[in-house]
């Protein structure tokens, strides 16, 4: 197809002609894929055919803004994603400036900009050694996750009840991802199949502090089947911790997050927030109650959007 064509076609899909014009990077390519109908797996073949090898986990991050193509490998895919998606040339390219200095003062202290990155590639790594899809053949229906915070400050631990459907047949397992706070060491991270599961294979990036479990089920599930089981991390490795923030990848089930403190560390308030990326601003806030009995706050997400969703919270 020649330029001018592709270019006509572009400018047939406004909000793509406008993120194409003003950026930012991933807010273009998700309009481009959106705009060509493309599912990700798909867009995936088409770099394969061009010799282009990129994890369907890079591109959904890439259209994210958790991540941003760096590499030359990763450059050679972002052309090839412009002719797939019948783009003028450079349109994506011209994108990949620096990041503006004002999205990092958006970002949280505790929980740096840098560190998400460093940890999604981790990730990707981690479930690539597992030989893991990003969803894993299951959509979340139900998830609740209590976090326990210790007399100094320090994440403790974590448990999860989730209910998950299989969308396809022969599903055996779930890869759980733990991602501890800033100077966590994973390697002394434990892992607990608590309910209706067993732990398979563990891995680890001590540098990221993530560590990803592979929880095998009894029996394989087929495509509708659901299954309810609890796993949980004692962690306690790392220092002070500020917030507990869990990303989502798909739209789907409901979200309970409870976070727990001791009578001898109590912060002195606490908020729920949310992002769509890890490189976007936070939005949704507002103030949560510390109950007396429990010492616990919660947030319920009765039907979860992809992005980032947490309660974050202040020792002084």
């Amino acid at each position: 197809m020649r330029l001018g064509e592709r270019q006509t076609e572009a400018a047939q899909v406004p909000d793509l002609e406008a993120a194409l014009r003003s950026g930012p990077f991933h807010s273009a390519l998700r309009a481009a894929i959106t705009a060509r109908r493309l599912p990700l797996h798909r867009v995936r073949h088409h770099l394969a055919r061009r010799g282009v090898n990129i994890g369907v986990t890079s591109l959904s991050y890439w259209q994210q803004g958790a991540r941003r193509p760096q590499r030359p490998e990763s450059m050679r895919a972002v052309r090839a994603l412009e002719e797939i998606l019948e783009l003028p040339e450079e349109s994506l390219i011209r994108l990949l400036g620096p990041a503006p200095d004002k999205a990092a003062t958006q970002r949280p202290a505790a929980r740096s900009y840098r560190s998400l990155i460093e940890a999604s590639g981790a990730v990707e790594r981690l479930l690539a050694e597992l030989e893991s899809p990003l969803d894993g053949g299951l959509h979340t229906v139900g998830h609740h996750e209590r976090v326990r915070i210790g007399a100094r400050r320090q994440l403790l631990g974590r448990d999860s009840q989730q209910i998950v459907r299989a969308h396809r047949d022969g599903v055996d397992r779930y890869v759980a991802i733990h991602h501890g706070d800033p100077g966590c060491t994973p390697s002394n991270v434990a892992v607990s199949a608590m309910e209706n599961c067993r732990t398979g294979r563990v891995r680890w990036d001590d540098g990221a502090g993530v560590l990803v479990a592979e929880l095998l089920f009894d029996a394989r599930l087929r495509a509708g089947d659901t299954h309810l089981f609890q796993y949980g991390f004692e962690d306690g490795t790392a220092g002070s911790s500020t917030e507990y923030v869990r990303g989502f990848s798909f739209a789907g089930g409901q979200y309970a997050l409870q976070v727990r403190f001791t009578d001898d560390a109590l912060p002195v308030r606490c908020h729920r927030f949310a992002q769509q990326s890890a490189a976007g601003p936070r939005g949704g806030r507002h103030e949560l109650t510390l109950s007396g009995r429990h010492r616990a706050v919660h947030v319920v997400e009765p039907q979860v959007r992809a992005g980032l969703v947490g309660i974050g919270w202040d020792w002084e």
